[in-house]
């Protein structure tokens, strides 16, 4: 069994190389670095990162790199697929046309003109055959804000799934055992969900305290830093569903007609009530929407 110091250490490591990825995603990715900082070889860091993600590193690179073209075919509609493949990192456009296209099963200017609803609609197909939303999206009450730095800890899940209030019973208990009674609930989407299949999404369950006087230094839960950063924030009340859906109209509809584009940092939910124990089935909370203005 993994000792908890040994656990907190690899969360730590990850989290800084997954921050360095993220900061670094235009250029050419060494992590070569991670070896000598930390102490580790080229095997043990690529071993950590898969048991902590699910996913090999440059595996995460490159999926980070393409949902991000994704993201800014559809939201800048000045830049040309060349510009773009710079932004993303790729120094010759055929190479990431070719990444584009097998990832996707479609040609950056397909994906562009309107392909990207078939790809978002066939991930999320199962689900909107059980479901339809009666939350009008339009309607949302809507407000662009600077959000601060702060400290979050975590449980992380592998794939978006029916088990979240088993996490979220674990992260209660966490607040309890440490006597935390001023505190934001957060749910960070790694993945944006109508570009990756469910299964395969990084689901990040957290506790923000607001009380800077306790004493976490011994806590069994890892930590990371939510950046400072300008956010589209929009207010829900309704189910899981509710929420996935309102994060496909937001990238499907909402985000290409307005003069905003999505910036690297993941999105992510502040649940007004306790997602451990809410019973009517439905979660009020608001969406935070990471953006920078085209121009």
């Amino acid at each position: 069994m993994e000792k908890k110091s040994t656990g907190l250490k690899h969360s730590k490591i990850v989290n800084d190389l997954m921050s360095y990825i993220y900061d670094n995603i235009e250029i050419d990715i060494d992590v070569t670095q991670f070896y000598f900082e930390y102490g580790i070889d080229r095997f043990h860091l690529c071993k950590i990162f898969k048991k902590q993600t699910g996913k090999a590193i440059y595996e995460t690179i490159k999926l980070i790199r393409l949902e991000k073209a994704a993201s800014i075919l559809l939201t800048n509609k000045n830049l040309t697929i060349t510009e773009i493949s710079n932004t993303c990192g790729y120094s010759a456009q055929t190479t990431f046309c070719r990444a584009f296209k097998t990832h996707f099963k479609q040609t950056p200017t397909y994906w562009r003109d309107g392909g990207f609803k078939e790809y978002s609609d066939l991930i999320l197909s199962d689900l909107e055959k059980q479901y339809t939303t009666n939350v009008s999206f339009n309607d949302l009450k809507r407000e662009l804000i600077k959000v601060k730095s702060r400290n979050a800890h975590y449980h992380r899940q592998a794939g978006y799934s029916s088990n979240y209030k088993e996490i979220w019973e674990k992260m209660t208990a966490w607040v309890y055992t440490q006597n935390i009674t001023n505190y934001e609930q957060l749910a960070i989407y790694n993945n944006d969900p109508t570009l990756t299949p469910l299964d395969q999404c990084n689901y990040v369950a957290c506790i923000v305290p607001k009380d800077d006087n306790i004493d976490l230094t011994n806590s069994s839960l890892p930590v990371f830093q939510i950046h400072e950063c300008l956010c589209m924030t929009f207010e829900i009340e309704g189910t899981d569903a509710d929420i996935l859906m309102l994060i496909k109209w937001v990238f499907h509809e909402w985000l290409p007609n307005s003069e905003f584009e999505k910036s690297i940092i993941s999105s992510y939910m502040i649940f007004e009530n306790d997602y451990s124990t809410y019973k009517d089935g439905l979660l009020k909370g608001t969406y935070y929407v990471p953006v920078k203005h085209t121009y």
